[in-house]
């Protein structure tokens, strides 16, 4: 049973989360490095290029790589922190195995391998192969997601496979596919420079993708009609022409409502959508009887600004649609995703110049990884696991039968379900935290005590890896070569700038030995990174994701290569759609009704308020890496209850005092952040943190039926005062586990 072996505590002591500062002068060899090596931060889909300082094999510091298209120089906070995670005091330099009553201690390799192999073993040849599973993420470079869907399938030879991209773009993905036959932005975000109305959608673009805004602001600058929709006054609102602050779990319903004011008031583009897009009709049809009003009712928007963002979008010439995370971890995310693609299809603003629609990728590699087959539904070029030409086709590559390739499994958070009635016996883990990241983390830790055996690769022993029996000491994004893809659908180039620290090995190098330990050497032959980018390029030819023509050295060329791209010859593809021609069976755009639904869980007497999720400007995601970092930290050192002064009022609650927060799955405690900037029925909590502090204890596990995204972001639940005022951040252990 993966029970913690010691209290957290002693865990925490030994291993973290620790602050790590710079130097006040600097890391010496700051100045005189030995190299510096142009690559991308580790962090968000925006791929920010940035120049590491190395000295003896350690980064040292940072330059901005001003050359680069995409930020042109500019970091985020984030950015700017990011080189003090190598180098770490809390850096896992050894195998580690689980000592019952004294924590983790070091171990050899050997001896973490055989251990790990033999369990495998163990388990499959006692309960099948699909009770053994695996959950990676997508931090990871395109060639180690690769690496992993071939892994889980080929060595593991498990169906249950899937990454934590299921709880970021999953809905978008689906989406995208629904109404275009492909998953990715449409255009480069340069394109928004040139756009007359901007609509951003459920995505903190200030806070959580700092660098994106300057383009809007270009957009701006020029004259640009701004619209955003989120339930809080986010930074980007402030300056919003239109702010939309929707109830959440309306999306759909606001959507549908533009959709109809765009119809009754002619604001189409007939000739696009009679000869380029199918399903308009039935579609309309959906939400004919969303009115103005209606919508009001539902959303809480006031209908004269919902008519005002409608008018501004239709009567635009250029336009950008942006969304991300806001309206995808619903219930109900892809209708919210459908909903908005509506919109830009109805006005015909797409495939041209300064039109387009993006979806903002949330964790660095969210493009790349979720197109070459660590889903539990996909194989490598986007393809569909169930799809027998697609079977076939990338069985051949790996050199297999394809009766012997697994067929869909479950979703990250199904994983956990399944771990609970028993199916699931074992785990290995790669770049995820679960126990932080996915809802209920209560259910998600009684699953872990459950496991027989659970292995996990990284590189800090985060919340989850605490319940490991063994962890394999894994690399950093700067330790290895390889490539990821931006949000743009920018393929570009991560630069080894130095190798794992003490006994740490690459991920690549770790993945690659269990493979040989499991029997299936010949089938994992590679002589670098390379060389798994170049076999994912055969894997994704004729794929919706194509990446066959893009070569390392044409990335490091162009500063990077966008895909579609067939071959060596084709330029890439910046904007998509220029042709009209769509890769949907019908090669048209579809047009997809998506009617107003109710998300899985609604307010009441018990639990009257609303509770929305989302992220801060200095962390990032589980917080593995960025609650490291002194810096980060001292920015945002705890997570706070965002409250409207009204709803404050109503509960006789003060600023900073202690609010405990309850659902139907847990309660936490969190200080009271009284702001006019969020709706009066809804609070607000970030979910950086673990343990008391994780907002995660709150939230449901509800799924969207088509892209198994969780619920992350409405929830109902109740608050109490402790007429307690919070201590100081330095005095309550926001890492403090339960």
């Amino acid at each position: 049973m993966a029970k913690l072996p010691v209290p957290a505590e002693k865990i925490i002591e030994e291993f973290g989360p620790h602050l790590n500062y710079s130097p006040k002068d600097g890391y010496e060899g700051r100045d005189e490095p030995d190299k510096v090596v142009e690559t991308h931060c580790c962090f968000c889909g925006m791929q920010c290029g940035i120049k590491l300082l190395v000295k003896t094999n350690k980064v040292v510091g940072f330059e901005p790589w001003m050359e680069f298209p995409f930020n042109e120089g500019r970091l985020c906070p984030k950015g700017v922190q990011r080189y003090l995670q190598n180098n770490h005091p809390d850096r896992i330099l050894s195998p580690l195995k689980r000592v019952e009553g004294k924590g983790f201690e070091p171990t050899s390799w050997d001896e973490a391998m055989d251990k790990t192999v033999s369990e495998i073993k163990r388990i499959q040849e006692k309960y099948g192969n699909d009770a053994f599973s695996m959950l990676s993420g997508v931090s990871l470079t395109n060639e180690k997601s690769y690496l992993v869907g071939k892994f889980a399938r080929i060595a593991l030879k498990t169906k249950n496979l899937d990454y934590n991209g299921r709880l970021c773009m999953v809905s978008a993905g689906a989406g995208n596919k629904k109404a275009f036959g492909l998953d990715r932005a449409s255009n480069t975000y340069a394109d928004l420079e040139y756009a007359e109305v901007i609509i951003v959608a459920g995505a903190n673009i200030s806070e959580t993708f700092p660098t994106l805004t300057h383009w809007i602001w270009k957009a701006r600058d020029r004259g640009a009609k701004l619209i955003v929709i989120d339930p809080r006054v986010i930074p980007l609102a402030r300056t919003a022409d239109v702010h939309l602050d929707v109830k959440p779990g309306t999306d759909s319903a606001l959507y549908g409502a533009m959709l109809k004011y765009l119809v009754d008031n002619d604001m189409l583009d007939h000739d696009f959508i009679d000869n380029y897009t199918s399903g308009f009709d039935m579609t309309i049809d959906a939400v004919k009887d969303y009115t103005l009003e209606w919508a009001e009712e539902v959303t809480g928007i006031k209908k004269e600004k919902i008519k005002e963002a409608a008018e501004l979008w239709g009567k635009a010439k250029t336009s950008f649609l942006l969304h991300a995370r806001g309206i995808e971890h619903h219930s109900k995310g892809v209708d919210n995703v459908l909903g908005c693609i509506n919109l830009v299809l109805a006005t015909g603003r797409i495939g041209k110049p300064y039109c387009g629609y993006g979806t903002i990728t949330g964790q660095g590699n969210g493009q790349g990884g979720r197109e070459h087959g660590h889903k539990c539904d996909q194989l490598p070029g986007n393809r569909d696991i169930e799809n027998p030409e697609h079977r076939k086709y990338i069985s051949d590559v790996w050199g297999i039968d394809e009766k012997d390739l697994p067929g869909k499994g479950l979703s990250a958070y199904e994983i956990i379900e399944a771990i609970h009635r028993g199916e699931i016996k074992g785990l290995i883990s790669i770049c995820f935290n679960p126990l932080v990241s996915l809802p209920n983390s209560n259910y998600v830790r009684e699953a872990l005590e459950k496991l027989e055996y659970y292995v996990c690769i990284d590189f800090f022993l985060n919340e989850t890896a605490r319940h490991a029996d063994i962890v394999l000491a894994g690399s950093l994004q700067e330790e290895e070569e390889g490539t990821t893809t931006s949000a743009e659908g920018r393929v570009i180039r991560i630069r080894q700038a130095v190798t794992p620290p003490g006994d740490a090995r690459t991920d690549t190098s770790i993945i690659l030995e269990l493979a040989e330990r499991l029997g299936v050497k010949d089938k994992f032959t590679y002589d670098d990174s390379e060389a798994i980018f170049n076999e994912l390029r055969v894997a994704s030819k004729g794929g919706t994701a194509d990446y066959n023509g893009i070569t390392y050295k044409r990335i490091e060329d162009n500063m990077g290569m966008f895909w579609p791209c067939p071959t060596e010859d084709h330029p890439g593809t910046p904007r998509l759609w220029e042709d009209k021609k769509f890769k949907t069976p019908d090669g048209k755009a579809h047009f997809n009704p998506a009617p107003y639904k109710l998300p899985g869980e609604v307010t009441d007497e018990s639990f009257p308020i609303i509770l929305t999720t989302g992220r801060v400007v200095s962390q990032y995601l589980s917080g593995t890496q960025t609650r490291r970092i002194g810096k980060l930290v001292d920015q945002y050192p705890e997570p706070l209850l965002e409250i409207h002064p009204e709803l404050a009022k109503k509960y006789n609650i003060q600023q900073n005092e202690l609010i405990k927060v309850s659902t139907r799955r847990g309660e936490g405690t969190f200080p009271a952040n009284i702001v006019e900037t969020i709706r009066k029925d809804t609070v607000f909590i970030p979910y950086h943190w673990s343990g008391l502090k994780s907002a995660n204890l709150l939230t449901p596990g509800t799924l969207d039926p088509i892209s198994k995204i969780p619920e992350f972001k409405v929830c109902a639940c109740k608050l109490e005062p402790l007429k307690e005022q919070a201590k100081p951040s330095s005095e309550t252990k926001a890492y403090a586990s339960i």
